[in-house]
C-alpha cells in the first residue's frame, strides 16, 4: 500500500522558485504513474503534473513551461520544481497516484500536503 509524505512548501515571492518533495513507501511506487495535485482555498483539487514510471510527463496548461516533475523509483521519491511562480500557484500541494495524460486516479489515503504561498 502506498504511503505519501509531502514537504518543501513555504512562502515564496512572485517569480521565485521552490522545489517540493514527495516521499513514498509501500514498494508499489515504481509501478505507478504519479502526479502532483493542488488545492487552492475554495477550489477543487486539481492535477497539475503527472509522470509515468518510464519517465513520460504531462503538465496542465497553467504550469507548463514553469514546473518540472521528476522521480527516482529506486529511492521512491518524487519532486516538483516550481519556477516563475505567481499568486495563482498558492495552494496545498499533494502527491498521489495518477494516470498519464493528467487523469486523476488517487489512492484513498492522502498525505498531509505541503502549503505553498506565493506573495510579496
Amino acid at each position: 500500500q502506498l504511503q505519501l509524505v509531502e514537504s518543501g512548501g513555504g512562502l515564496v515571492q512572485p517569480g521565485g522558485s521552490l522545489t517540493l518533495s514527495c516521499e513514498a513507501s509501500g514498494r508499489v511506487f515504481k509501478f505507478y504513474t504519479m502526479g502532483w495535485y493542488r488545492q487552492a482555498p475554495g477550489k477543487q483539487r486539481e492535477l497539475v503534473a503527472t509522470m509515468r514510471a518510464d519517465g513520460d510527463k504531462d503538465y496542465a496548461d497553467s504550469v507548463k513551461g514553469r514546473f518540472n516533475i521528476s522521480r527516482d523509483n529506486a529511492k521512491e521519491m518524487m519532486w516538483l520544481q516550481m519556477n516563475a511562480v505567481h499568486p495563482d500557484d498558492t495552494a496545498v500541494y499533494y502527491c498521489n497516484r495518477a494516470l498519464s495524460g493528467l487523469v486523476s486516479a488517487p489512492i484513498n489515503t492522502w498525505g498531509p500536503g505541503t502549503q505553498v504561498t506565493v506573495s510579496s
